[in-house]
């Protein structure tokens, strides 16, 4: 073993940021377990040395003086140590050099697996810190297969996996397809960092308006709230933070493309663009948009609106299956009454 092998350390240091002395602590330990095994001994009483100014390799047994030897292999008498060197007493520490015929071999076969082993150690943490960052975030991949009804999903260094649960009902998910999706967590696992994504989460579509609408990057127009039927249809309340912004047309966009460029990701979900506003009464009419509202009456402690709506309205405000209503419920956080007014008379 000579220099060659420093100089790869120093390397790895300056280009991976790992650090040379933890990589020799790592190769020192790895070549004594390599020199037990090629030996055969267990021997507590030998060590590897790597030299960090030339790179040589040495295996040293220590051996305690004494007065009287009892087990040569860890002891040395005074009398043998004072011969080979003035200045021993009893109690001192001898280190020798010992000899194994094919042990440079396997020290250089060693010393790559342990530094390809720490590269791949410190690669895997390189990569858990980036995706760990971006938890709540969206990320963009390519999907290469699906296993047992998962979606296996190609993000560069690293594969994610949307579960069945966080994937929308409907979707197809074909190899190649590109796709973004919400980092709904992270995992610190033996084999390297599990990043687990969804298609259904309610953040996916916040963030998608984040990336798509300036007002909403740069903070002038606000999302207040979103609910969210993966792949039918949504709901999202903004709010303008300066008065002269109109939010819905800045979430619209010029002739609707911001929306449309949302919608097409989410591969055709229908999203209904509401305007956010402090009081119930007014938000709950919003919320059921595109239905026309008479009235509505909040009682705040039962957490219920009563809302009342022409009778051609009925049917609109409602929705199919009741999805306009479910979701309007969902986004003001109210239980929603709605009755015509015909009902009401």
């Amino acid at each position: 073993m000579n220099g060659e092998v420093l100089v790869a350390l120093n390397q790895l240091e300056r280009e991976r940021g790992i650090s040379v002395d933890d990589l020799i602590e790592a190769l020192e330990a790895a070549l004594l377990s390599a020199y037990r095994k090629h030996t055969g001994t267990s021997a507590e009483n030998v060590r590897v040395h790597f030299d960090r100014q030339t790179g040589a390799i040495k295996v040293l047994a220590r051996r305690q003086v004494v007065e009287v030897v009892s087990d040569p292999k860890t002891q040395i008498s005074l009398a043998e140590a004072l011969a080979r060197g003035p200045g021993y007493k009893v109690g001192d520490v001898i280190e020798e050099e010992l000899e194994a015929k094919g042990f440079g071999r396997i020290a250089a076969q060693t010393a790559k697996q342990v530094v390809m082993a720490r590269l791949r150690e410190k690669e895997r943490g390189m990569i858990y810190e980036e995706f760990a960052e971006r938890e709540g975030d969206v990320v963009t991949g390519q999907v290469v297969r699906v296993e047992r009804g998962v979606v296996i999903v190609d993000l560069g260094r690293v594969e994610g996996f949307i579960l069945p649960g966080e994937q929308v009902r409907g979707e197809k998910y074909n190899e190649r397809d590109r796709l973004k999706a919400y980092v709904l967590e992270v995992k610190r696992t033996p084999k390297g960092p599990q990043i687990f994504l969804s298609r259904t989460h309610p953040g996916l579509l916040k963030r998608l308006f984040e990336l798509e609408v300036p007002e909403i990057r740069d903070g002038i127009v606000e999302i207040r709230a979103i609910a969210r039927e993966a792949g039918m249809r949504s709901k999202v309340a903004v709010r303008a933070v300066l008065p002269e912004v109109d939010p819905l047309g800045a979430c619209v966009g010029p002739r609707g493309a911001r929306v449309q460029a949302i919608s097409q990701e989410l591969r055709g979900e229908r999203i209904d663009i509401i305007e956010w506003d402090e009081d119930p009464r007014v938000f709950v009419a919003n919320a059921l948009s595109p239905a026309k509202v008479i009235s509505v009456d909040v009682n705040p402690d039962e957490r219920i609106a009563r809302v009342t709506v022409a009778d051609n309205q009925l049917s609109l405000a409602i929705g199919r299956d009741g999805q306009n209503a479910r979701l309007a419920a969902k986004l003001t956080g109210l239980k929603i009454d709605i009755k015509s007014d015909r009902e009401g008379r």
